[in-house]
């Protein structure tokens, strides 16, 4: 048992929703510490905001708040639950700085609650700069030459001592959150400004810039016994620079010597013991100059992090259950590593012999207007990992991974155009997303390693084993198919080579090649990945595929399901897919099948060692599916729940003659193909949009002028509204024509009818394919034309008549029965004028399902995963009653914090990377927490700035009185102010910003605007008004920019914040 007898119930605070710099990393963490406390028999409290989370599962913990992670929020909870202690490393900086504001407002003292895993004294040293600073120099251990700046004239002071470039980094932001590298005055400034304003202490850290240095990361754990233990050494192939989330990192560190290796490591163990990290996990992050070996600490983490998460899958030891243990007095020689099924002890350092390699993915198609390159902010949304024997295959399998089209180290030359010399030199140079691939193109194009090296400064280590790549394809470039002998195959797939890639180099097929390889016998096999490097026989079935060797799959008889995970976070596709992934494997089990999960994301709680019965970590591509199809014996696969990942694989693998679970695929077809959807449409006598399909631009202009304007334009099957605007004229069609997609017979263009002022309604279904239920009816706050994923919505709908309602679920089931749905569908209906038009049907999962399942207490993806195998709804005792009495309110999270050049409107292309769930007894207190736990600010009273179109004045007529009795004055543009003049109210006229200074910008940067109501249409209008946008964004002024969710904000004014409920979700279902 724990040594500490003092404590029996613990709060863990969970990160909140994803953000950039803050991903899913913490569901894993979470839910690994949620299930280790809860099995010791402590009584687990837990808060966090975001309803994606397995973590906010009602089993994971005793009492499941989803609730906004905010000091106030977190107080009442306290008050209700009377916790022992606060675990805060589990949460990322998010948890660190409420356990912080909690302990510096004396909180934690007044409830008698104690911090375990990090107190406050070791957090203050790791995160606040100036100490950190001073603590590495009291143990002999360099930093970087820095000054410490509270104030922009500080700021000044250090530059002028360190010179340029230098580097500016905020203290207690995540994700290099406000920083960035300033070469010149003007550039530091614009940082410094914001660095400020991020900081929760207004205080910035301006370091010697360490540009082209290597970058090093150790992965620590320490006991309450001084027991410390590194758990892997992790190496970013980009140099210092670019953020470690944006790097590519490959484990272990492979250009460290032996002896350099052992100072880092004795390094870190000395930070830990001095910061005073008495227990858990913590990341320490070295950079090394490569021409002399000095070594400096850039910083350390006090908490588990991206790197653990990372660190843990490419281990296996299981990081975030041994810190949460080792919290509550445990010692790692006491603990028992599960991967090797208790043969070993936690303190046996994990060795291993493989590669891992992670490579980041971005999102810039999304924000246009942002600058694509790599600094010292990170931008990446998300994240693959793959394992080889060794580098070049673990760096090709991660290509692979990637979801972007990719087969290997492909050129980015099209239509064998080659890169001008200028646009390799310039990426080289200042590095963005593509680095890898200008690296590549750079070699075949002739340039020597050195040059390369000298522009990138990436290691010569990394450039040999590129160029060797690059040999084999010139050679195979040079070879037929028949020429490929088995010696030479295996050679080549040992490297990494895809089938694909391979055929597409000798101008072949991947069939043929799969072929060939079979018949020749150069088959993979698969290791264990076991934390021992194969010394111990290992229980736990945590493979990856690699060539040569003996095979350690052993697969076994029993009856087994293969679960297709959704790969990579993304926009448009994120941890909503992994949820549910995650519920499908469970409900096998619970059904007596072996589950096999197949996933590429480090982050997730999919890819846990202890989630499936087998975990294969591969690329979701048809070549590894097949391969492991190959050796395991199974009875069917699922792929309903891995969003556009799977299902683009559902068509190979139905040729291929293999079962696939649920929905049949023709069903797919016939909702995603335009036309065959037009028939189901015409058959149900069901209302659409006016639509059309073109195959070029003359045609697209044609049947754009006979829908009439506005119009919603967008490429076929895509996830996440990829490409997608609402143009308003024949001009503004053209110009997306032209500019946005590339329009042909095999990539037709969708053109839908734009309904103005209509309700967007999401409907989801569960069925078994004889009886069929309705989830969850979801209301979205902003009107139809937004993209769902960024709508925030209702549930049960708070405007919508019953009559409607039912109308919808008549369409939904008829709908459902025609495709013979088995398992979840998800539809999208828009309300007008009390008319229903269907606007998309998705046989699949959809990012709405861990939102509705919280809501009624049922997983549907664990109910849809049991109908596929046989057992009905009926079976299942299934229903999706919601509680009485309640509002639950999902709304997104923006990363426009990040992107400051770009505009926060909100439209038809999705851009949200997370999400977060308000519950209350009333819509407007659920909308109130959901704004809060999404980080919007809403100001109780002030001035409102009012500006919107005119086919929206027609709601001023309610919204200005309502908005006067919640206490706000209000000041308008000239159209608006004669209008609500009109209807009789007070207001102050203020100018655009065309229109002369003083103008609306210059009031809110002087903080005399509260809240801004602003909608527009029109390019040239929507680019005016873009500025005052981005300026209240960046004042942290509450800013919506359509009239649904400025009548949502009314709503939320009405509900004070004092009298807010809080309730667990046990106690709300009952559990």
């Amino acid at each position: 048992m724990p040594s500490r007898k003092d404590i029996s119930s613990i709060l863990i605070i969970g990160a909140g929703p994803i953000i950039i710099g803050q991903a899913c990393e913490f569901d894993y963490s979470g839910a690994q510490a949620c299930k280790a406390l809860k099995d010791e028999g402590f009584r687990v409290i837990l808060v966090n905001s975001n309803p994606a989370t397995i973590m906010t599962d009602p089993l994971l913990a005793d009492a499941t708040y989803i609730e906004p992670i905010h000091w106030k929020s977190v107080e009442k909870i306290i008050e209700k639950e009377s916790p022992d202690a606060i675990l805060p490393t589990m949460g990322g900086q998010t948890a660190l700085n409420t356990a912080l504001t909690l302990d510096k407002k004396g909180i934690l003292k007044k409830h008698n609650v104690i911090l375990i895993g990090a107190n406050r004294t070791a957090i203050d040293k790791a995160e606040d700069r100036q100490l950190f600073d001073e603590t590495m120099k009291a143990i002999n251990l360099e930093t970087p030459a820095s000054g410490i700046a509270h104030s922009m004239n500080d700021a000044l002071d250090a530059q002028k001592k360190i010179g340029f470039p230098c580097i500016i980094r905020p203290s207690f932001t995540m994700g290099g959150t406000g920083g960035g590298i300033a070469y010149n005055i003007a550039e530091f400034k614009n940082i410094c400004e914001k660095g400020l304003e991020l900081s929760p202490t207004n205080e910035l850290l301006i370091d010697e810039s360490l540009i082209g240095w290597k970058e090093y990361e150790m992965e620590v754990v320490r006991d309450c016994e001084d027991n410390c233990i590194i758990i892997c050494s992790i190496e970013n192939l980009d140099p210092m620079g670019i953020h470690t989330g944006d790097s590519i990192t490959i484990a272990p560190a492979q250009t460290l010597t032996d002896k350099e290796f052992q100072i880092m490591r004795n390094a870190s163990f000395k930070i830990l013991r001095e910061i005073g990290v008495d227990t858990g996990g913590s990341n320490v992050q070295f950079a090394v100059n490569p021409e002399n070996g000095k070594m400096v600490v850039i910083e350390m983490n006090p908490r588990v992090s991206r790197s653990s998460a990372l660190a843990s899958k490419a281990t296996g030891f299981p990081i975030a259950k041994v810190a949460a243990l080792l919290s509550v007095g445990f010692t790692l020689d006491e603990l028992k590593n599960d991967i090797t099924g208790g043969l070993t002890p936690a303190s046996f350092e994990p060795s291993i012999d493989y590669i891992v390699t992670k490579i980041p993915k971005f999102a810039f198609e999304k924000f246009p207007q942002a600058s694509p390159k790599l600094t010292t902010q990170m931008k990446s949304v998300g994240e693959v990992m793959s394992i080889g024997s060794n580098f070049q295959e673990s760096l090709q399998k991660a290509l692979c991974s990637m979801e972007e089209g990719l087969n290997g180290l492909n050129s980015l030359r099209s239509n064998e155009l080659d890169i001008s010399k200028e646009e390799i030199l310039n990426e080289l140079t200042i590095p963005g997303p593509k680095r890898i691939f200008y690296v590549a193109d750079a070699i075949r194009n002739g340039w020597s390693l050195s040059k390369i090296h000298s522009l990138t400064k990436i290691d010569y280590w990394f450039l040999d084993q590129i160029n060797e790549i690059l040999e084999i394809e010139k050679n195979l470039i040079n070879t037929k198919e028949k020429e490929l002998e088995t010696s030479y195959l295996r050679t080549i797939k040992e490297k990494g080579f895809s089938d694909s890639r391979i055929s597409e180099l000798i101008g072949s097929d991947e069939d043929s090649i799969r072929n060939l390889r079979k018949d020749l016998g150069v088959l993979p096999i698969f290791r264990r990945v076991d934390t021992c490097a194969a010394e111990f026989a290992t229980s736990t079935c945590y493979m990856y595929s690699s060539y040569g060797g003996k095979c350690e799959s052993n697969p076994t008889t029993k009856k087994k399901v293969l679960v297709l995970g959704s790969g990579p976070n993304r926009i448009g596709q994120g941890i909503e897919f992994d949820y549910c992934c995650v519920h499908a494997s469970l409900a096998m089990q619970e059904e007596g099948y072996e589950s096999i999960m197949v996933n590429c994301n480090p982050e997730t709680v999919s890819t846990d060692y202890d989630v499936s019965n087998r975990l294969y970590f591969e690329p979701i591509t048809s070549e590894k599916i097949l391969d492991i199809i190959d050796i395991e014996n199974h009875e069917g696969i699922i792929i309903q729940f891995g969003g556009q990942t799977s299902l683009k694989l559902a068509e190979i693998l139905s040729k291929k003659g293999l079962k696939i679970l649920g929905t049949d695929v023709d069903a797919i077809d016939r909702s995603e193909d335009r036309e065959r959807f037009q028939e189901l449409v015409n058959k149900l006598s069901l209302k659409q949009p006016s639509n059309a399909t073109a195959k070029n631009l003359d045609e697209a202009l044609v049947k754009g002028e006979e829908i009439g304007f506005p119009i919603v334009v967008r490429p076929s099957y895509v996830l996440g509204g990829r490409a997608m605007q609402l143009v308003n004229n024949l001009k503004e069609l053209e110009k997306y024509l032209n500019e946005a997609v590339e329009v042909s017979n095999s990539k037709p263009i969708l053109l839908d009818s734009y309904l103005t002022d209509a309700i967007e309604v999401d409907v989801d279904i569960v069925s078994d394919g004889t009886n069929i239920e309705i989830g969850g009816i979801l209301q979205h706050i902003e009107q139809a034309g937004i993209h769902s994923g960024d709508s925030a919505c209702s549930l049960p709908p708070y405007s919508l008549s019953d009559k409607i309602q039912d109308e919808m679920k008549d369409q939904a089931i008829n709908i459902a029965k025609e495709l013979n749905v088995v398992g979840l569908m998800n539809i999208q209906f828009a309300v007008k004028n009390d008319e229903v038009y269907i606007i998309e049907v998705n046989p699949r999962a959809s990012r709405t399902v861990p939102f509705i399942s919280k809501a009624i207490g049922v997983s549907l993806a664990k109910v849809a995963s049991k109908a596929m195998i046989g057992k009905s709804l009926k079976e299942q005792n299934f229903s999706s009653n919601l509680p009485k009495g309640l509002s639950f309110v999902k709304e997104a999270v923006m990363p426009f914090d990040k992107f400051p050049h770009v505009d926060p409107i909100l439209g038809p292309e999705m851009k949200s990377t997370g999400e977060v769930m308000g519950i209350g007894p009333n819509f407007g207190e659920a909308y109130a927490k959901a704004q809060k736990g999404a980080n919007k600010i809403l100001r109780k009273s002030g001035i409102v700035f009012v500006s919107v179109k005119k086919s929206d004045r027609k709601y001023l007529d309610d919204f200005a009185p309502a908005i006067i009795k919640c206490g706000f004055d209000i000041v308008a543009t000239s159209g608006s102010a004669r209008y609500i003049e009109a209807l009789g109210y007070k207001v102050k006229k203020i100018n655009k910003v065309n229109e002369g200074r003083p103008h609306v910008v210059d009031s809110i940067l002087n903080n005399e605007i509260d809240l801004v109501i602003n909608t527009t249409e029109g390019t040239q209008s929507i680019k005016d008004s873009a500025s005052i946008r981005q300026s209240a964004l960046r004042n942290k002024i509450f800013c919506t920019t359509t009239m649904f969710g400025a009548s949502a904000v009314i709503e939320a004014l009405q509900n004070s914040e004092d009298k807010w409920t809080y309730n667990t979700l046990q106690e709300i279902n009952k559990l």
